[in-house]
């Protein structure tokens, strides 16, 4: 028994001889098989790398007893052959079908729930970890899960994303890293799935509006409520009373039911025209709030045309830069929302110069009845800015001009700073440029807003209730 224990060591020890010899050879051995493993996204895992260090001690304690050779390769095999056993144990793709559940539309800069479900078709129990394909424009809030998932089982996970961008995002796949049933290895598996998410403006402020709108709550969005001029004859609904109202519509036998003053609201004049000119040039790049000067111009455009949809006016969109990129016919009806929103949620700003006689000409040769005309626009420069007070004071011969320009917060920033006295003196004469600009449009009879980009909704709003009250359409 010990000379057979003796020839086996000396074969060993002669081998090992021989692979000292070429060392190269060696290496392959090892490498080759790993190699041929990741073509299937299979990789060691730490477990397996720990598993390698026993045999790696119990060489070195050859060199002090040389007895432990035969103990060290037959460690070696051992592990070998319960790593290539594992490797079999790994899931393949077809042991998993996934499912990605959100809806079709998501709202810019507001939180949407996005749920996967994740089903076992093999028949063991392997741990896995679930990456999705989240475009870079999203903030999220939990990006990675881990779980065991028993046969047959269907795991479902749900997390909140935040876009930062308006446009189509398409979710190609599921990317997922399953386990062997020891641990030994591990796979990188993608499950292809493709949905898309289209990212539009802000349209939960849609419904917040109405929402505040039917409970007569308004002046929580700093929309005010302006005293008609004159009285439209035509009913429209009944309402709590508030002390603008004036106590003629007061309906007594509605009160007397109700317990409480109940009046009677009429409609505004119908079929008045809103055409917006949004501009996308290089100086609506800017940013406040995380989001583009663009976007916001956006967002209060949707909010203010479901504000005139819901009055009954018509509204049309015209969105430029170096030209017009875009343009919705002014129409009324609820309906005419959903044309608003599809023209405008792919419309990102560009770094060109804005020409905005392209389009006031494009808006003369497609609107020739008189409308409200709202230009929202950044200028901080003489030439731009005279454009716009040329343009505005020739469109108010047939329309009624609405010019809102909106603020940069940096230039207010810098203009009160102490650190540098030449910026600060140069921000105050861009500010002063620019309410000069401002009091000339005034003077020509354009309603002009100052506003910052977050702050325009419910300026631009009280404008437009303002212009209704008076009848000046």
């Amino acid at each position: 028994m010990d000379e057979n224990l003796d020839q086996i060591q000396e074969q060993a020890q002669e081998n090992l001889e021989w692979l000292q010899m070429f060392p190269w050879l060696t290496l392959l051995i090892f490498t080759l098989p790993l190699i041929l493993v990741a073509r299937s996204k299979v990789y060691p895992s730490l477990v397996y790398v720990v598993a390698l260090f026993l045999p790696a001690l119990l060489s070195i304690s050859i060199i002090f007893k040389p007895d432990m050779l035969l103990p060290a390769i037959i460690l070696d095999l051992v592990i070998f052959a319960v790593a290539g056993f594992d490797l079999f144990t790994t899931p393949s793709a077809a042991s998993l079908t996934a499912e990605r559940i959100h809806q079709k539309v998501a709202s810019l800069a507001k939180s949407t729930a996005i749920k996967f479900q994740l089903t076992n078709n093999g028949r063991r129990t392997f741990n896995v970890t679930m990456v999705d394909d989240i475009p870079e424009e999203f903030e999220v809030d939990l990006a990675t899960f881990s779980s065991k998932i028993a046969p047959d089982e269907t795991l479902e996970f749900e997390y909140q994303v935040t876009p930062h961008q308006r446009g189509n995002f398409p979710m190609q796949c599921l990317y997922l890293r399953v386990r062997s049933l020891f641990g030994f290895w591990k796979r990188h598996l993608i499950l292809p799935f493709k949905s898309e998410l289209h990212v539009y403006p802000d349209l939960k402020q849609l419904s917040h509006y109405a929402l505040l709108a039917r409970t007569n709550r308004l002046a929580l969005l700093g929309v005010r409520r302006t005293r008609k001029v004159g009285q439209d004859n035509e009913f429209e609904r009944l309402r709590e009373y508030t002390r603008d109202d004036h106590h003629k519509n007061i309906n007594w036998r509605s009160s007397a039911r109700h317990n409480k003053l109940i009046v009677k609201d009429y409609q505004t004049s119908q079929s008045q025209r809103i055409i917006f000119l949004v501009d996308c040039g290089r100086m609506m790049t800017n940013e406040s709030d995380g989001m583009s000067f663009v976007d916001h111009a956006l967002n209060s455009t949707l909010m203010l045309s479901h504000v005139a949809l819901s009055q009954g006016d018509s509204v049309g969109l015209i969105c430029f830069s170096d030209k017009v990129h875009c343009f919705v016919p002014p129409r009324s009806g609820t309906g005419h929302m959903n044309q608003l929103l599809h023209a405008c949620f792919n419309q990102f700003p560009r770094m060109v110069e804005s020409r905005y006689d392209e389009a006031f000409l494009y808006l003369a040769n497609r609107c020739n009845k008189r409308a409200m005309v709202v230009l929202i626009t950044n200028v901080v420069d003489e030439v731009n800015s005279q454009q716009v007070v040329q343009y505005m004071q020739t469109v108010s011969k047939r329309h009624l001009p609405v010019s809102v320009m909106m603020r940069d917060h940096e230039i207010y920033e810098e203009a009160e700073q102490t650190e540098s006295l030449f910026n600060a003196a140069a921000a105050a004469q861009i500010l002063n440029w620019r309410h000069d600009v401002l009091n000339t449009l005034s003077h020509q009879g354009v309603f002009s807003l100052d506003v910052m980009p977050e702050d325009l909704t419910a300026p631009l709003i009280n404008q437009y209730l303002e212009i209704k009250a008076r009848h000046l359409l």
